[in-house]
């Protein structure tokens, strides 16, 4: 009787020792204690733990793709929402979250970092980097932000404006921060996800359409100094190298490209391979686009738009693959890496595998970075091939240098953008979210080119007089026509296995799993569920908005779930939508047998035409003056004049009011905080009276049941040639 008294005793003080410790989930505690667990072997080990997302990509091998399959195609007709969460925000949601026992951390636009609950949807903390608002000028693509890191209890978040953060993950508290900018560079910013690789948080910038210069950089995780820097064009010839083979690099420039910068930013695609500790970089076009601006007598300019393997440890040049030698046409390379191992000819192969804007779908030994084999996932005109040097064959015509304008496919969108594929380890395939779209290029002088006002030094036409070449090709994409792809493609046989058509070109990355389901959202407002064999539609959900960021599946106490976080916006975003009115960025969380109401969906807003006119003086030459000047200032935000809008809005649709209020809001900075830069010290009064005037009679021209783009464009190509010719004369220019 006494040992059984004291057994009692024993397992009362075992119960009551476990009821004191245990840790609520979601309190500081909890987070604390998961997350500081997240180590380097963990991050090693990602894969073996499917219950969580740790990194980026799912794990090193950045293939988004899971092991989890309570979701399947048996149950997906019991799959529901589990919870929503509103972010307040209407621009563009690019992040994949990071989860860790059921505790998820994204980011938002202007750099904003959220700490959420998966178990409930609600949010544990909030923390605003404080991204200056008038910054919004100097982002190509939106003020979006595609993640974050995590590692050892802190996470880590690179901010629009450049700076790296180190957040305490209990409670979004800062550790530290840096400025990530390379001395007196105003321009660079951070879109990307930092990784973490040994202790390091890697890091790259983007801001080549502004003339940054391109750069990874490797900051100590628990200090924030910096380890390492590896830049990926060469600098100034005069002064040292900062990297020894940049000297050799520097000899396939030529001019004084370094004035501009150079570009090569590395703004996504950064990838650690464990087994050779090597980081994979993928870097960006240049600047000036157009390569007989930034490097006039040619040269393939190393490293644009190139895979290049760094040591790990040191940042040092292992080797490099190019893509696009002599890029001008904005064909990056920082598209979405994925590594694995393919049998190819009867050996097994470690490779790396991209789908670059340029066209070609790319299998590349890991290794030493040898060519295995490339092809085309999309059609593409600017070459006639891929040579048996591994160099593109480049088509006649393709670098825009006659004088006239050139459509060329892949548009400098590509044919595959930012948004990630996902290589499934069950099918073979890997799932590209593709565009099929051409662009007019132009040769002009960068002074005048489209977005030239606010410093961007692109090639697509802003002289619309200047005589069209056109291809020809029945299986071309036609002008001004575009649309999606999602692509099943054999990495082996380099070649499709199936595609699926979709509505607009900008759609979301994808997430394969076991169960043999591929996930998206896409521009239409659905989240769909696919089987991986055929693309054929399992189950999808009305997610009001447009959806461009990747979904994520994880488990939250043993059971599964799916997030995606949606929010229409980013470079297609900004200016066009297709869902119809825009609805705050939501967080949308679903499990087998979710049973959350649906939230409220608005019906479109109609559009509403101004009333007002041109003034009875605005000349034809005052009108392409104005085209002008809205092709300098404007179309970086606002897309084409013609265009609806997106989450940005459009100003042929501009209200009385709005015109009415020209000069406060532009010259007076009135929607500053909103992201409407203030142009009082750019624009002159006559000036945005122009400007005013053209988006009047751009409104009036599709004020009406049968719009005629082609007449329009005419109209506008005519008026531009005579302003070009006769500029207005200005009375109040200083």
């Amino acid at each position: 009787m006494k040992n059984y008294f004291v057994a009692l005793v024993v397992i009362s003080v075992i119960l009551f020792s476990q009821c004191e410790t245990e840790q609520p989930k979601g309190s500081i505690e909890h987070l604390k204690s998961t997350t500081e667990a997240i180590d380097q072997n963990a991050l090693l080990n990602a894969d073996q733990d499917q219950g969580n997302w740790l990194t980026h990509g799912k794990n090193y091998e950045e293939n988004r793709y899971s092991e989890l399959n309570q979701i399947n195609k048996e149950n997906l007709d019991q799959l529901g929402l589990a919870w929503t969460l509103d972010l307040g925000t209407k621009r563009g949601i690019q992040s994949t979250p990071i989860v860790v026992d059921g505790i998820l951390y994204a980011t938002g636009p202007w750099s904003v970092v959220y700490a959420i609950d998966a178990r409930d949807g609600s949010l544990l903390w909030q923390y605003d980097p404080k991204v200056p608002r008038e910054k919004a000028t100097n982002f190509c693509c939106g003020v979006i932000n595609r993640g974050l890191a995590i590692y050892e209890g802190d996470l880590f978040l690179g901010t629009l404006d450049a700076r790296l953060v180190s957040l305490n993950a209990e409670d979004g508290s800062v550790n530290w921060t840096v400025n990530t900018k390379y001395k007196d560079d105003m321009i660079s910013s951070i879109t990307g996800a930092p990784r973490v690789v040994k202790g390091n948080v890697i890091i790259g910038n983007g801001g080549a359409e502004f003339d940054a210069r391109g750069y990874v950089s490797a900051y100590d995780a628990k200090t924030g100094k910096m380890s390492w820097r590896f830049f990926t064009v060469p600098g100034d010839p005069s002064k040292p190298w900062e990297n020894p083979d940049l000297e050799e690099a520097a000899k396939t420039w030529t001019g004084e490209w370094w004035k501009q910068g150079g570009g090569g930013t590395v703004w996504d695609a950064i990838v650690y391979d464990p087994e050779f500790n090597n980081i994979y970089i993928g870097v960006g076009n240049g600047a000036h686009w157009d390569r007989q601006i930034r490097s006039p007598e040619g040269g393939d300019n190393l490293y644009l738009s190139s895979i290049v393997a760094l040591d790990a440890d040191n940042g040092s040049y292992k080797w490099h693959y190019q893509t696009t030698p002599g890029d001008t046409w904005d064909y990056t390379a920082t598209q979405h890496i994925i590594q694995t191992e393919l049998e190819i000819d009867g050996a097994n192969r470690k490779v790396l595998m991209q789908a670059p804007k340029n066209g070609f779908f790319y299998v590349i030994d890991r290794s030493n970075g040898e060519l295995i084999s490339a092809d085309n996932y999309c059609y593409q005109n600017w070459t006639t091939g891929m040579g048996e040097d591994g160099r593109p064959i480049e088509a006649p015509g393709a670098r825009y240098d006659d004088g006239a304008t050139h459509w060329i496919s892949p548009s400098n969108l590509g044919g595959h953008n930012w948004h990630p594929m996902t290589y499934s380890k069950k099918t073979g395939l890997v799932y590209i979210p593709g565009l099929v779209e051409t662009s007019t290029y132009q040769h002009v002088p960068p002074e005048v080119g489209v977005a030239a006002a606010l410093g961007a030094q692109i090639s697509l036409a802003g002289k619309l007089y200047i005589p069209p070449v056109y291809d020809t090709n029945p299986a071309a994409p036609q002008p001004f026509i575009s649309y999606g792809e999602l692509i099943a493609y054999d990495p082996v046989k380099q070649e499709r296995v199936w595609t699926q058509k979709q509505a607009l070109r900008y759609n979301g990355g994808l997430l394969s799993t076991a169960a043999g389901l591929l996930m998206q959202a896409d521009a239409e407002g659905r989240f769909s569920i696919r089987d991986d064999m055929t693309g054929e539609i399992l189950w999808e959900y009305d997610i009001r908005s447009g959806g461009i960021a990747s979904p994520v599946t994880y488990l939250v106490d043993g059971v599964q779930h799916i997030t995606i976080l949606v929010g229409w916006g980013g470079v297609v975003g900004q200016a066009e939508n297709i869902a119809g009115r825009l609805h705050p960025g939501t967080v949308y969380t679903f499990k087998i047998g979710g049973d959350a109401p649906a939230l409220e969906k608005l019906p479109p807003l109609p559009m509403a035409f101004t009333s007002l006119k041109p003034d009875a003086t605005a000349t034809p030459e005052h009108l392409g003056a104005g085209f002008n000047l809205y092709a300098q200032y404007c179309i970086g935000c606002h897309g084409n004049p013609w265009f609806t809008g997106g989450n940005i809005p459009s100003l042929m649709l501009s209200s009385d009011g709005v015109f009415n209020k020209y000069n406060d809001i532009v010259l007076g900075g009135m929607l500053a905080e909103e992201g409407m830069p203030d142009f009082g010290d750019m624009l002159s009064e006559e000036e945005l009276a122009d400007i005013k005037n053209f988006m009047l009679f751009t409104a009036n021209s599709f004020n009406t049941d049968k719009p005629d783009l082609v007449g329009y464009l005419t109209s506008i190509g005519g008026m531009q040639y005579m302003a070009d010719q006769n500029p207005p004369e200005r009375k109040n220019i200083e």
